[in-house]
């Protein structure tokens, strides 16, 4: 009997992909892997409920196979859902007040994925998460980081795995070979992490930045097929847009902005992996339109990735 499927019935997979406990046995090339955990949040709690969040809002769009954009008349995700090309593979067991232990299981399984030959989309979760995926990478990677602050804060014995340390974390590791942040605008951002962030050798797009030079400028100093890996913030939007994310802010991106910039990334770049982080169901408004927004913004940017064609080479090859 067919059934209806309805968004509100049944297990959320993210857009009702099937659910794969085992790594290595599934010959999907996109593996979505959840990360609920906020202990890195000073502020508010809540982010740890992001996953399903999202998982429960990609439901909106699982009625059809992928989407189709109303403005080109093409359909995206068409054979990565038809094919069974997305696999679930479940959340990151969380040792509460451990951050080290359930960040090293964060890592292996982001490991298994890559070593199964998929792609990594990661829910969050807050933003000290990002450190643990991006090390589960060998090769040599970009950075690229939308985000209303820097996240580079100093590493001490009393601090080190706040949503504020992720990226000064990255930024040490060897095969990380520089990064790109944009939308940063906070007004409590330290001087002294914006010298440390350049002195390093990385590149701070501000909102005014972004909005005068535009991102194919911003992104200029890149090689086209630079391998990159996406991390983003939903606090780099506009806070009117994020009701449901504590560090939102002011004056930050339209989705017209984000999206236009993630088309241009998945068109010039080649995409290793992305995340996308800090969203509070416990904050948001009773129809989750943070969480909804969020899930969005997966799913647009991952379709953008999949029409590439060095994506349907690598395709076509797994077929």
């Amino acid at each position: 009997m067919t059934r209806v499927n309805r968004p509100y019935v049944g297990i959320p997979t993210f857009l009702r992909s099937r659910h794969e406990l085992r790594v290595d046995a599934f010959k999907a090339m996109i593996a979505v892997l959840g990360v609920p955990f906020d202990e890195g949040s000073p502020f508010l709690p809540g982010s740890r409920m992001g996953p399903r969040a999202l998982r429960e809002q990609s439901l909106r769009f699982a009625g059809r196979p992928g989407f189709h954009d109303i403005a080109t008349g093409r359909d995206y995700l068409r054979e990565e859902v038809e094919g069974g090309l997305i696999a679930d593979i479940g959340d990151v067991d969380v040792h509460p007040t451990n951050p080290e232990r359930t960040f090293a299981g964060q890592t292996d399984m982001v490991c298994a994925a890559i070593a199964a030959g998929a792609m990594p989309v990661v829910l969050g979760g807050d933003h000290s998460i990002t450190f643990a995926t991006v090390r589960a990478f060998a090769e040599p990677i970009h950075i690229i980081q939308f985000d209303a602050h820097t996240d580079y804060a100093p590493i001490t014995d009393a601090l080190r795995f706040t949503n504020g340390h992720a990226f000064r974390h990255i930024a040490a590791m060897s095969h990380v070979i520089g990064i790109t942040q944009i939308g940063i605008r906070s007004l409590r951002t330290s001087p002294e992490q914006l010298a440390d962030i350049r002195r390093d050798g990385h590149r701070i797009a501000t909102i005014e930045h972004f909005r005068t030079a535009g991102i194919e400028k911003i992104l200029a100093h890149l090689p086209t097929g630079t391998r990159c890996f996406v991390s983003i913030d939903v606090d780099v939007l506009d806070m009117p847009l994020v009701p449901g994310c504590v560090s939102a802010e002011p004056d930050g991106l339209t989705y017209a902005e984000l999206r236009g910039a993630l088309k241009v990334i998945s068109e010039r770049l080649d995409v290793a992996g992305f995340d996308l982080v800090e969203i509070n169901p416990l904050l948001d408004v009773p129809t989750g339109a943070t969480a909804y927004l969020g899930a969005h913004t997966i799913i647009e940017f991952l379709g953008h990735i999949c029409a590439q064609p060095r994506w349907v080479v690598r395709r076509n090859g797994r077929a």
